[in-house]
């Protein structure tokens, strides 16, 4: 089955993901008789449309109308609204393919913090047409989890964010296929990268500002580094896996949260002095109807398995009434672990529409059921 893509956001975790497409072509067409091309990106910066499948080796962006001369795309109070326009265009012309459940729209924006904007209003778009969605955005997780999944089942599309937390991890999925039985009760876990890196750096001496810089460097701090040195990326995880893995109804402003600071440092290293770990911990639990979460600073036994965590290892430990603690460690992230679980989103997506088609091909099978 041959999947179109239409990408909205084509940064480097979207550009990776297009080159893991390309560089697993192979492999997918023999086990899992799949395969991808993109039809459609939009950024606001440009976009471009090929409903037989662009040329991702040589993708041009034909820039927004309203550009400057120069070819610089301009600041425009109406870029959502452009690529709304833009999508519903796609969208409509690509009937078919929703039809048949091989078009899936791949969401990559930026952050919203307070309500998961503009990118859940695109992905409620792109299903309410007949389009699954795959993310790596955690704000309509952590912002507007309930309404979106109940669009994705009014529409019977897939929308799935592997990727929001943990990169590549598939911690998701294994609590929806794998931990079926099992009630999850509560977790505890370090989930972001950029924090665990500078605390460890600190640890041994480096200053604040340098490790900071080096994150960014790397390109893995958010564009806005506040996201993280202030907790707010990893309260908007926090929320997003309390929703989906507790059945809570948070958002990051739910979520009692503390940073870290240039004084952070000097904490760090007398715990460091006495055995101790200083780690950002991110928390949840259910008692009743009430889930609590928070994100703070805490000093860990030197053989607590999240005390640990080096530089930009991330893990989660989560609590569950019959397999009591179960702990998933990430050694190592990045751009190509984050793309691989747009991949991996795909070939969940790939599998169902597969089944539907064989389904849709038997009436006799059908009649029957």
């Amino acid at each position: 089955m041959t999947f179109d893509l239409i990408l909205i956001g084509y940064g480097n975790v979207a550009r990776r993901f297009v080159g893991l497409l390309e560089e697993q072509r192979a492999a997918l067409a023999a086990q899992h008789g799949l395969s991808a091309r993109v039809i459609g990106i939009v950024t606001r910066h440009g976009e471009a449309f090929a409903a037989s499948g662009l040329d991702t080796a040589r993708i041009r962006l034909k820039p927004p109308i309203g550009n400057t001369q120069s070819g610089r795309a301009a600041e425009r109070p109406d870029t959502t609204q452009h690529t709304l326009a833009f999508l519903r265009d796609a969208l409509h012309q690509c009937s078919d393919a929703a039809r048949e459940q091989r078009l899936v729209v791949v969401e990559t924006t930026t952050l919203d913090i307070n309500r998961g904007e503009p990118a859940a209003t695109y992905i409620r778009t792109a299903l309410g047409r007949g389009a699954h969605v795959i993310t790596t955005n955690k704000g309509p997780v952590a912002c507007a989890y309930r309404s979106l999944l109940r669009t994705a089942e009014e529409a019977d599309r897939r929308w799935l964010f592997e990727g929001t937390v943990m990169d590549g991890v598939p911690l998701f999925n294994m609590a929806r296929e794998t931990l079926r039985a099992v009630t999850i009760v509560g977790f505890r876990g370090v989930v972001n990268s950029t924090t665990n890196f500078m605390l460890t750096a600190m640890e041994q001496g480096q200053a604040f500002d340098d490790a900071l810089r080096e994150m960014q460097a790397m390109g893995i701090a958010e564009a806005d580094v506040s996201l993280d040195v202030d907790g707010w990326d990893a309260a908007a995880k926090t929320a997003a896996l309390a929703n989906v893995l507790l059945d809570a109804r948070l958002t990051p402003a739910d979520v009692e949260r503390e940073g870290i600071s240039r004084g952070t440092r000097a904490r760090a290293v007398k715990a460091c002095e006495a055995g101790r770990r200083l780690k950002l911990v991110a928390r949840a639990s259910r008692e009743g109807r009430r889930v609590t979460a928070r994100v703070a600073l805490e000093e860990l036994a030197g053989d607590d398995l999240l005390a640990e965590l080096e530089g930009q290892q991330n893990a989660l430990i989560l609590y569950t009434d019959l397999l009591d603690e179960i702990a998933i460690v990430q050694r190592g992230g990045g751009l190509t672990q984050t793309a691989y679980a747009l991949l991996s989103d795909l070939l969940t997506i790939g599998k169902d529409a597969t089944r539907f088609s064989a389904i849709r091909r038997s009436p006799r099978r059908a009649r029957r059921g």
